[in-house]
């Protein structure tokens, strides 16, 4: 299994943990907090609300969006808290993975009844690969 193929895994199985504790309805911050803290506890480095810049056609924006969660600097988690997701939150997700290089991110959605439910993986076929690290030393060259 690859390093992020087990990341994933790690991190649906600790989401699954947290929905079945917690259940469903509660605010996506509170999801986003109680995750990194449990993410933590399973000694993965992880970053929430990870700043996240972009260079396009001259414009340098050092905050263009937020990851919710990034774990060990290449899976990226979208947290979500409603009764289902929209197309939207995958594409935003896709856009994500695409400006940072990344393979694999995971859409969780913690408003579902089940938590199976709620999760979807959303995979990004624009290489090469990377860290943050080294795609912000590009894009801040």
């Amino acid at each position: 299994m690859t390093e992020i193929e087990e990341l994933a895994r790690r991190a649906i199985d600790c989401g699954f943990r947290i929905h079945k504790q917690l259940g469903p309805g509660l605010l996506e911050s509170v999801y986003e907090a109680v995750l990194e803290a449990e993410l933590g506890r399973e000694g993965m480095l992880v970053e929430r609300q990870k700043s996240v810049p972009i260079r396009f056609n001259g414009l340098n924006s050092a905050d263009a969006f937020r990851a919710d969660l990034v774990i060990e600097g290449r899976l990226i988690l979208e947290i979500k808290s409603v009764e289902r997701t929209a197309p939207v939150h995958a594409k935003q997700l896709l856009t994500y993975l695409r400006l940072t290089e990344q393979p694999l991110g995971l859409l969780m959605n913690f408003g579902c009844a089940t938590f199976r439910e709620g999760v979807k993986r959303v995979a990004n076929g624009h290489q090469p690969l990377g860290d943050f690290a080294s795609w912000r030393e590009k894009t801040n060259g």
